[in-house]
């Protein structure tokens, strides 16, 4: 069974391309989509613990969570350490899920791979990239979303161009979404010959 490794800035299209993987029958872990159950269940009360007022109504109040952090961007790592054990054994149910229910490729989108050294738990690693002016334009585009979010955001990530370096795939989300497509098939084909690197361009 393949690890594939998806990964990519904020506004990359990442999700999107996660959804194309799982279009062609590969099944997908998504790192946000666990934290989001997370926040909804055994994760509320120590991350209440450790952040007084961000729990509403038996759940994490995300909004609440991200404005205390960006009050004290240093306790991102408080956070990360009571999260990211609770993301890491969802994820090792379900790699033993799709292992023994034959899997030939997972794919594992976890947002923050490069930064927090998961790339130990992958056999290849995917970076979802395009131009800085279409990532922009989209995360500007979301609801909420301002200038100095998305700086801190972005003051999060590994760059760019560092994540295309390290790949061992990249997918140009730039063209449209039959072109992403087109890539996605194209890794699927090449990892399938049993070829895993390359830092190729699919």
């Amino acid at each position: 069974m393949i690890r594939i490794g998806l990964t990519g800035s904020i506004g990359m299209g990442k999700s999107t391309t996660a959804g194309l993987f799982a279009a062609e029958g590969v099944p997908v872990n998504d790192a946000d989509a666990v934290v989001h159950d997370l926040y909804r269940g055994e994760a509320v009360t120590p991350v209440e613990a450790a952040f007084p007022g961000v729990a509403r109504e038996g759940a994490i109040d995300r909004a609440e969570l991200a404005r205390q952090l960006a009050q004290a961007p240093e306790r991102f790592k408080e956070l990360e350490a009571i999260v990211h054990p609770l993301v890491r054994a969802r994820e090792d149910a379900f790699l033993g899920a799709q292992r023994a229910a034959g899997a030939a490729f997972v794919l594992l989108d976890i947002p923050l791979l490069f930064e927090s050294g998961a790339t130990g738990r992958v056999d290849v690693v995917v970076v979802v990239s395009c131009d800085p002016e279409i990532q922009r334009q989209r995360v500007l585009a979301r609801p909420g979303m301002t200038e100095d979010k998305f700086a801190l955001i972005l003051s999060r990530q590994m760059p760019d161009a560092e994540k295309r370096a390290r790949a061992d795939f990249i997918i140009d989300t730039g063209h449209g979404i039959e072109e992403a497509r087109r890539q996605v098939r194209e890794i699927l084909v090449t990892l399938s010959r049993g070829k895993r690197s390359g830092n190729n361009n699919a």
